[in-house]
């Protein structure tokens, strides 16, 4: 294959990956659902190659699941797996926050601080999805200061994991009191002091399983209650 065949290859895979996971975040495949490839394939205008190229990272990255002989499915709402992902988000912020106190520049703690600013305590008309957006934006330019580019890694394919249930969770969540933690960090940050950043993240990352669990009920009515709308119409 020549070197322009093999970028395009390249392109659409990447390409077709994206469109893949956002649908496989959002739950646009129900939990547990069988993927029709040859109706995929169809839909996203590809062969079979890339297709198959792209669902294979997703399952390596989490997002679906593959079973030998049966295919791939979308993965189910997990509480127990959401509340793992949840002490994994927490373990590595707080290993990130310890570098960060070393490595972190203050003209890019000074910029964090004005981000805070900008997006302000109150959530205005955002939608919880822009929301969620905004809090993910956060955590990573904090983690971005640890310098350590594979916990950033980690970090966002946490984040995408967890994201269908953050849009759910961001409903009964105080706006105020979320930036308010969020001002605290960095400020400790700023100052160097390590035992804040490290106890202020704890507190605002930590998830009970409850919580995770009535988050997931939720869930699961919004993802079908168009479905029974529409079967009923």
């Amino acid at each position: 294959m020549n070197k322009h065949l093999e970028l395009a290859s390249d392109s659409i895979v990447d390409r077709v990956y994206e469109q893949l996971k956002a649908m496989a975040v959002s739950y646009e495949f129900k939990p547990g659902e069988r993927l029709n490839e040859g109706e995929l394939a169809k839909r996203l205008g590809v062969s079979r190659t890339p297709l198959r190229e792209a669902l294979n990272r997703l399952n390596t990255e989490g997002f679906l699941r593959f079973t030998p002989g049966k295919g791939f499915f979308c993965r189910e709402l997990d509480a127990h797996e959401i509340f793992d992902l949840y002490e994994l988000r927490k373990s590595i912020e707080v290993a990130s926050i310890r570098l960060a106190i070393k490595r972190a520049r203050d003209e890019d703690i000074d910029a964090l601080l004005k981000f805070l600013e900008a997006t302000g305590p109150d959530p205005g008309e955002r939608s919880s999805v822009e929301l969620v957006e905004l809090d993910e934006t956060f955590h990573e330019r904090l983690m971005a200061m640890s310098n350590n580019a594979e916990m950033l890694r980690v970090l966002r394919n946490v984040n995408a994991r967890i994201r269908f249930v953050r849009w759910i969770d961001m409903d009964r969540v105080n706006r105020s009191n979320t930036q308010a933690e969020h001002r605290a960090v960095v400020e400790g940050l700023k100052a160097r002091d390590e035992a804040t950043c490290v106890s202020v993240l704890e507190k605002h990352i930590d998830r009970r399983l409850d919580r995770i669990t009535s988050a997931i009920k939720e869930g699961y009515a919004q993802i079908y209650m168009p479905a029974a709308r529409s079967a009923g119409s």
